[in-house]
């Protein structure tokens, strides 16, 4: 035909697919120059964003989505965090002074689909032009013995639940990247081979609205890819040094815990500052010892926790613990009188009776969710159109009876804690007489503070490398 195309292929199962996207013959003399102006401009946000000092994931998401909006004109640019649970939130934004802000709304893991999560590893690039555009039919060869795949195309048409989707949100035209970082893993690799071989997962997208029809040219999409590229570097960097603080905290909260123990009782670790309640986010802790409650914060009643101990030691005796974003899902018979207060409990045991507690309340409280959630059974009383919000509120909730979810790491000090306390309690048999002292038992409560204090010590030692 004569006339000018960008040629870009992806491979699949059966060979070669080139997708052939127009190039608008005006500008086919600067075609070059203008490629090499993209890059340009890519490489000054790079800049920009390596330039920002470490600590902070938020600033490094705002800084983000300003340059992508600089640099692709859209209206509505956001960087969207997946959580633990897969539902996602706004944590950045960039938009028109007219438009609804979308800043801090949380949307159901339902909103994106795992089949379309897995896309987004394979093809990091998705583009929209036109979500009211009728699509074309595709026309093949029949020697192909099965449709061809479009999942890695540029052009692959919307599919009609996610235009309708975009209408919802006043939406015409969308570009979506994906943000992907290391898997967590717990063994650093020092060869960097090893490190680049890592797996992914997807933290997050960064997505691109726009009220009108509006199509991007490809050196301009694959300039701020690259970017996307480099923002994910940076981000998993600040992400492992959030780990490590994190960790280091905790690890500096075990040892001043620690150091509680060695001169008192365990009373000492919920009665003092800095106490239990310090060494993860919660919204309260408990102690049960020989009978008796030490409570802080938001708590069960001491009858309650009484019941929860009495329900651990009869349905879970036979492990050291229990950690639950639900105790209504764990099973406990009570979970409903406790209501909304107490939604979450990790649970260690200490002595083969007693038990050391941390709570935390439902999640709820803490989400401002937003709508847009596409169910195909949910539709208005005509069943011509969807209707998001309903959805959503039933959404919030089961969210009410759901605390939010206790991180690895978290879990990692609660049970080295567990571990000290377990070490530095005597266990008391039925039969044992407290007037009677026996030598050996001193000597051997002698080596064990011994043991205790060069646990302690290492702590330190490791805090301070």
């Amino acid at each position: 035909s004569g006339k000018p195309f960008y040629a870009i292929m992806h491979r699949i199962d059966v060979g070669p697919v080139i997708d052939l996207e127009p190039v608008n013959p005006a500008d086919v003399p600067v075609t070059a120059a203008g490629a090499l102006k993209s890059y340009k401009l890519a490489a000054k946000a790079i800049s920009r964003l390596q330039s920002l000092p470490s600590g902070n994931i938020s600033l490094l998401c705002d800084v983000l989505v300003r340059e992508v909006s600089e640099l692709m004109g859209y209206d509505r640019v956001m960087a969207y965090k997946f959580h633990e649970d897969e539902h996602g939130e706004v944590i950045a934004e960039c938009r028109r002074s007219d438009l609804e802000p979308y800043l801090g709304l949380h949307y159901p893991a339902t909103d994106i689909p795992q089949a379309s999560r897995f896309l987004f590893m394979k093809n990091k690039v998705r583009m929209i032009c036109d979500c009211s555009a009728a699509p074309v039919k595709v026309i093949q060869d029949k020697r192909l013995g099965q449709p061809m795949s479009l999942c890695g195309s540029a052009l692959r048409a919307p599919h009609g639940c996610h235009a309708q989707y975009m209408a919802n949100m006043g939406s015409i035209a969308s570009l979506v990247m994906s943000v992907t970082i290391n898997e967590d893993d717990d063994e650093t690799e020092s060869d960097p081979q090893q490190q680049q071989e890592k797996p992914r997962k997807l933290w997050g997208l960064v997505v691109c609205h726009h009220t009108g029809p509006r199509f991007v040219p490809f050196p301009l999409r694959y300039a701020c890819e690259f970017l996307i590229q480099v923002f994910g570097i940076q981000l998993n960097k600040e992400v492992e040094l959030a780990a490590q603080l994190r960790e280091k905290h905790m690890l500096k909260t075990q040892t001043v815990l620690c150091d509680m123990l060695l001169r008192d009782a365990p009373m000492r670790i919920v009665t003092q500052s800095p106490n239990v309640m310090d060494l993860v986010k919660c919204d309260g802790a408990a102690l049960y010892y020989r009978n008796q409650f030490w409570l802080l914060g938001t708590t069960p009643t001491e009858a309650q926790i009484r019941d929860i101990a009495e329900w651990l030691l009869d349905y879970h005796d036979g492990s050291t613990g229990l950690s639950t974003d639900s105790l209504m899902e764990a099973g406990y018979p009570g979970a409903s009188v406790l209501g909304d207060a107490v939604c979450g409990m990790a649970a260690v045991k200490i002595t083969s009776k007693d038990f050391l507690f941390w709570f935390r309340s439902h999640s709820a409280k803490e989400i401002k969710w937003g709508g847009a959630k596409h169910d195909p059974i949910n539709k208005d009383d005509d069943g011509r159109k969807m209707h998001p919000r309903s959805s959503f509120k039933a959404f919030l909730e089961v969210m009410k009876q759901r605390s939010l979810r206790w991180e690895d790491v978290e879990m990692d000090a609660i049970h080295s804690l567990q571990l000290i306390l377990r070490g530095s309690l005597q266990e008391e048999s039925e039969n044992d007489s407290k007037a009677i002292v026996n030598a050996s038992l001193d000597v051997a409560k002698i080596q064990g503070m011994d043991e205790l204090r060069f646990v302690t010590n290492e702590m330190v030692r490791l805090i301070e490398t």
